[in-house]
């Protein structure tokens, strides 16, 4: 507050001055009775001579010489310290102007003015190249930063062979020994430099030199996923993709996304079934419980079995039911979209469904009765077992909802295979020309 008193400091400089008027005093009366009581003397021989002189002045005499000696030597070590304190204060500008130097290099590299950014990283190196490294123990440190911005600024205007000529000078061996965290700044940054460029080998080998403790730093891990992403080592960068979303580097939904698509990556790029296996094996419950990782793992394995001839056909569909399995209950919570994807994977595998999933997909059909996937599919499968009224009655529902083509045109085809089994020409021939219509 504005004019406010403060009376514990008015106190104690009150205090201070008594006790300094207490000190003056106390040396007044010492020399009141030194000066006062000059009884004795001091006598001095020089022959043929006799000085008798008063003690008192003896003291200060002597006190005088002390004082006029010590002050002469002060004043010669002070002229001999001259040339000392002259280099002192050149080293110190010097410093100060390559300090000053790196500061408008940064600025002007923030500013994203790359070419003034590149002269003053320039000129901070020529002066510090011009100041013996054993003046300043942060020299080294300030030389691989200018060398960094110099670095920078070239990369930024593309000038590859300076940006690469002061990187190297930036990682000398000297000059990591006695900077090493700014080494490490300068490493890092040649890994982003070599990710922009496209340069996955470069990168790798730039994260190898890495130590350990800065291979596991937020900063490294995002550039070894994006190294990862960029050689295609799909399974890296999810592990990779795991490590940040567990450090949080991420938003939650970021990182949900993120591990998605790197996990539908992993699983559209297996060739075999026994690899997409492994690939499913290796992704963790959270993962494997996103409906979009079971639908695309499901249906990159009828893939596969179709590519094989369906000789593992009965094996591929017993192994999509159990990675649907998780979904069955959640199945009103999916979109249109996946719940079509559901009925797809799924489908191929009704000839070898089992009773307790036929209990299952029957009891989910009754539960939502108005759905058209649900219809279809219970439809289909009851056609399987040769339910022939059932799958008529389903099939039939399904054929006014269906807005899906490729469901609805076989939803026509199967219409027209039970009228032909219960000897009904016409409405086969209808329902074959429906389904021809759609094809």
């Amino acid at each position: 507050m504005v004019g406010r008193s403060h009376p514990r400091g008015s106190q104690g400089g009150a205090m201070r001055s008594v006790f300094w008027l207490l000190g003056i005093a106390a040396v007044a009366v010492a020399l009141a009775l030194l000066m006062g009581h000059n009884q004795a003397t001091v006598t001095l021989f020089w022959p043929p001579y006799r000085y008798d002189v008063a003690f008192n002045f003896v003291v200060f005499a002597l006190i005088g010489l002390f004082v006029l000696v010590y002050l002469a030597l002060r004043a010669i070590a002070l002229l001999r310290d001259l040339p000392v304190q002259a280099q002192r204060w050149r080293n110190q500008q010097v410093e100060r102007a390559a300090v000053g130097a790196v500061l408008d290099a940064l600025s002007h590299q923030l500013a994203g003015r790359f070419v003034r950014a590149q002269s003053a990283g320039l000129v901070a190196l020529e002066r510090l190249n011009a100041m013996p490294a054993a003046q300043w123990s942060q020299r080294p440190q300030l030389q691989l930063l200018a060398h960094l911005l110099v670095a920078e600024s070239a990369q930024s205007l593309q000038n590859r062979g300076a940006r690469d000529q002061h990187l190297q000078a930036a990682l000398h061996p000297q000059l990591a020994k006695a900077a090493p965290v700014a080494h490490e700044g300068a490493l890092l940054r040649s890994v982003h430099w070599a990710v922009e460029e496209r340069d996955a080998d470069l990168a790798r080998s730039r994260l190898a030199d890495l130590p350990q403790g800065t291979a596991r730093r937020i900063q490294a891990l995002r550039l070894k996923l994006r190294t990862a992403q960029l050689g295609g080592a799909t399974a890296e960068a999810l592990e990779t993709a795991r490590l940040l979303a567990k450090h949080r580097a991420f938003s939650p939904q970021a990182s949900r996304s993120i591990l998605r698509s790197l996990a539908l990556d992993a699983l559209r790029e297996a060739h075999d079934l026994s690899q997409l296996q492994a690939v499913w094996a290796k992704l963790d419950a959270k993962e494997r419980d996103m409906p979009e990782l079971a639908l695309a793992a499901s249906q990159r394995a009828n893939q596969l079995a179709l590519s094989d001839g369906g000789m593992n056909g009965p094996a591929t569909a017993e192994r999509v039911r159990g990675w649907l399995e998780p979904l069955w209950p959640r199945l009103a919570e999916l979109d249109a979209n996946q719940q079509r994807q559901l009925v797809v994977v799924l489908e191929p595998g009704l000839s070898s469904l089992d009773a307790a999933w036929l209990a299952r997909l029957e009891q989910a059909q009754r539960q939502m009765p108005g759905n058209p996937y649900l219809q279809y599919l219970a439809g289909q499968a009851f056609m399987q077992r040769q339910l022939w009224g059932k799958a008529a009655q389903l099939l039939g529902q399904a054929s006014h909802s269906l807005q899906d083509p490729a469901l609805l045109r076989r939803t026509w085809c199967a219409l027209a295979r039970l009228a032909e089994e219960r000897g009904d020409a016409t409405a086969a021939q209808a329902a074959w020309k429906r389904a021809a219509l759609l094809s």
